[in-house]
């Protein structure tokens, strides 16, 4: 890796990756922009890979006489498609520093390129992303993906604990030995790679530092949002499994150390309180969720039969409820998030049993029951489940955090 400017050695060098396919009309822009900018702009060493996921155009041409009219670039040909494959093929084979991925439409303001790349140099951070969603972030797009975007993001966060906002921007970084270990672990070789790889990082312990960018929707862009949406909630619940099981743990992974509270009673920024803290919050929690179940559930039954009424309601309240009880009741730590939500469904299954049975009783004894009768019966059965939900919550899915307070 070369630049054209003098000075000082470098100390870093940075390798960016541009997966395309059919993008043989896009492809000469993106690259002399960035040539450009890195020349003039960059102060590391780098290089810029173009990896053609089997392209049926002259994509595979173009980039070739891009890389021989620039000493700087280079083109690697794959058989088969796939932005994760893409990644993980160049990302495992570098031999930079630091390596980094954009898409090739630069949706993302370049301006954001160096403090992507800077606290990977410093070592203060293992991954760097672009974020859309972060505060000082500047973004223009159709309202459809910016509503689908918030609302993917949002079920990261709440199904398993994520700190980061954006999962998907097309604009990330990372510490070339701290992501090699990572890859062989992750399976997905499409649009979901890059929420695994953050989910993935965070389960481990590594730090993630986000950038608010520029973003500037392509309007030619070719991405099936519906369908990616859909193959991602596959994956949190992929991903969600193998961090229960424990095959989401990368061994050979370094490993920072865990910070220290100043103050021994302060936990994830309040006061322990013991059993009567958690019975309080896990009330307050508890009523919130109840009260959201009677509504949803009286809403769906306007057009649903009884039982799906009540499984569709407690699941979505379910998410929230254990998410929130991680947090506040039993102030589990966020890597312990997959494996919490796991065993969450399973106490769900049994709550849901539960409540269930006692509607189908009420419907064997009371044929046409009234609508005040069916919910009467609802929130009875769903205060004793609750009170089992409290007992399987402390004595079974958070039992590791309860050992650790006594």
């Amino acid at each position: 890796m070369r630049t054209d400017r003098t000075g000082p050695a470098k100390i870093a060098t940075v390798e960016i990756v541009i997966p395309v396919f059919n993008e043989e009309r896009s492809l000469p822009g993106c690259v002399r922009v960035l040539q450009k900018f890195l020349t003039e702009q960059f102060p590391f060493e780098w290089a810029l890979t173009v990896v053609d996921n089997a392209s049926t155009d002259r994509t595979l041409d173009v980039a070739g006489a891009l890389a021989a009219e620039f000493e700087q670039v280079r083109v690697v040909h794959l058989d088969r498609k796939g932005r994760g494959l893409a990644l993980r093929e160049s990302w495992g084979a570098s031999e930079a520093d630091v390596v980094v991925y954009m898409d090739v439409d630069l949706s993302t303001g370049l301006d954001a390129l160096l403090p992507l790349v800077a606290p990977l140099v410093n070592g203060h951070s293992d991954i760097s992303i672009g974020s859309r969603l972060a505060p000082g972030a500047r973004t223009v797009r159709g309202r459809k993906r910016e509503f689908i975007s918030r609302c993917y993001n949002q079920i990261i966060r709440l199904t398993h604990g994520a700190r980061f906002s954006d999962a998907q921007c097309g604009f990330k970084a990372a510490r070339t030995e701290v992501i090699r270990p990572l890859l062989g672990h992750i399976r997905d070789e499409a649009w979901f790679f890059d929420t695994e790889l953050l989910l993935l990082a965070e389960h481990n312990g590594l730090r993630v530092h986000e950038v608010p960018v520029d973003w500037v929707e392509d309007a030619d862009s070719r991405v099936d949002v519906a369908a990616t949406a859909r193959d991602d909630l596959r994956g949190l619940i992929r991903v969600a499994h193998a961090k229960a099981s424990g095959q989401a743990r990368v061994a050979a992974l370094p490993r920072r150390p865990e910070p220290r509270a100043e103050h021994p009673d302060v936990v994830l920024g309040r006061r322990e309180g013991g059993l009567s803290w958690q019975l309080l919050s896990f009330a307050v929690v508890g009523a919130l969720s109840t009260a959201a179940t009677l509504a949803m559930y009286a809403l769906f039954r306007l057009w649903w039969p009884v039982l799906l009424a009540n499984l569709v309601a407690l699941i979505i309240t379910t998410l929230f409820n254990t998410e929130a009880n991680r947090r506040f009741t039993f102030a589990a730590r966020e890597s312990t998030s997959g494996r919490v939500h796991f065993q969450g469904l399973v106490v769900f299954g049994l709550y849901y049993l539960f409540t269930s049975a006692a509607l189908l009783i009420l419907h064997g004894f009371v044929p046409d029951p009234s609508r005040a009768l069916e919910l009467s019966v609802l929130l009875g059965s769903s205060v004793i489940g609750t009170a089992g939900r409290f007992l399987l919550l402390r004595g079974w899915v958070f039992a590791d955090s309860q050992g650790k307070d006594r």
